[in-house]
């Protein structure tokens, strides 16, 4: 058979192939376990509609979930010659099991088989982002109860304002990381329709095919309708878990930052254990938190991968463009990275030990309690309190 889905005999430039492959070949290999699940699905779906016959899908199913298993196993990786994930998998079904790997394609194109993996990966990937991001948040609680009799200043302008500890310091971060949490689930919202058989966009013109059928065995609520409407979404799902991956790393961004100042030596409040730090290739001293300043830095990376995201599909006409392959790499990128620093916090976070000697608050840092303590004393305005509180600490 030809090398791709699309070959008509004529010969490919290599620079072309390599150009407009690019690195899609090489991403698809995290999709082709949803691949082989999607396309099992439709093959069940063309059967039941009488567009194969049973001895076909028998031969589909049992081909696809060996090549799986194998993938799986490393025994086979996707090629350049391949180009993509789907070509890789037909080929090989192909030369398993005949002619009938050639007929799993019937009612569908490349663009809602791929966009059908994607979607079934971005589910998984919501579910172990936030599963992560609440282990996180459990960190940090325990933490703050570890620490609870330690006290902390709480800092308004880099200057010491109110008193705080190390409880309600960690007991914040944790609430917004599960906020965060949550929010990354609103993203299933998106990924809940499914794109399969609506083909390049424009659906499978004479074929009965059940639409309803392939999306139940999926575990979407339905088909994404109208199918002129699949290819206009594309960006949509993937620019939200960067959204919401973009707000995770900057809440733990924050949080590195609060980290990196209170384990300076000139604050001192914070000791890290030296399996969580590096050390200087020239200066013996040295113990480098260099884990919390690439969590600090990798923000960065992650709103990156939004803004590219984001671009890549901004005034695209409608219908299939090939432009919308290019929304792999910052959604992989930006979701591995969320999932690595997600996987690294815990024990960092268990490994803390706050060092309450170092620890001193402003004799001045109760001053707002004490003008709130004047306005129920007295019964006087909160002004004519907080003029007082504030003479009294001027006079000494």
């Amino acid at each position: 058979m030809s090398e791709r889905l699309w070959d008509k005999g004529a010969p490919l430039d290599e620079r072309v192939l390599r150009y407009t492959a690019g690195e899609d070949y090489a991403l698809d290999e995290r999709l082709v376990g949803y691949d082989v699940r999607a396309s099992i699905a439709h093959a069940e779906m063309l059967q039941a509609q009488n567009l194969l016959s049973a001895t076909d899908l028998a031969a589909i199913r049992d081909g696809l979930t060996a090549l799986a298993v194998e993938h799986a196993a490393g025994q086979w990786r996707i090629e350049l010659a391949d180009e993509d994930g789907q070509t890789a998998l037909e080929k090989r079904l192909t030369q398993r099991i005949g002619t009938a790997g050639g007929r799993v394609h019937l009612g569908r194109s490349r663009n809602d088989q791929v966009l059908t993996a994607l979607r079934l990966y971005l589910r998984d990937a919501v579910h172990e982002l936030s599963a992560g991001a609440v282990h996180v948040a459990g960190a940090l609680d325990a933490l703050g109860a570890r620490e609870r009799a330690t006290a902390l200043p709480g800092y308004t302008h880099m200057q010491q304002a109110m008193p705080s500890s190390v409880s309600l310091w960690a007991g914040g971060f944790a609430a917004e990381i599960r906020e965060d949490a949550e929010g990354l689930k609103s993203v299933l919202r998106r990924l809940a329709k499914c794109p399969l058989g609506s083909a390049a966009g424009y659906g499978a013109p004479g074929l009965p095919i059940d639409r309803n059928a392939t999306s139940q065995k999926l575990g979407f609520e339905g088909p994404h309708e109208p199918v002129t409407a699949v290819q206009l979404s594309r960006g949509k799902a993937e620019a939200q878990v960067l959204f919401e991956v973009t707000l995770l790393m900057q809440d733990l961004g924050r949080f590195a930052a609060d980290v990196l100042l209170f384990y300076t030596q000139e604050f001192a409040f914070l000791e890290l254990p030296d399996a969580f730090t590096t050390g200087s290739s020239i200066m013996p001293q040295k113990r480098n938190p260099d884990v919390f300043e690439l969590i600090r830095g990798r923000t960065a990376t992650a709103q990156g991968c939004l803004t590219e995201a984001l671009a890549v599909c901004a005034k695209l006409p409608s219908g299939y463009q090939r432009d919308l392959q290019l929304l792999k790499a910052p959604v992989f990128r930006g979701i591995d990275i969320a999932n690595q620093t997600l996987a690294i916090l815990p024990a960092a976070i268990g490994a803390m030990k706050f060092r309450a000697d170092k620890i001193e608050l402003d004799p001045a840092i109760h001053a707002a309690e004490e003008a709130n303590q004047l306005v129920v004393a007295e019964g006087i305005p909160f002004r004519e309190a907080y003029r007082r509180i504030a003479e009294k600490i001027r006079k000494k």
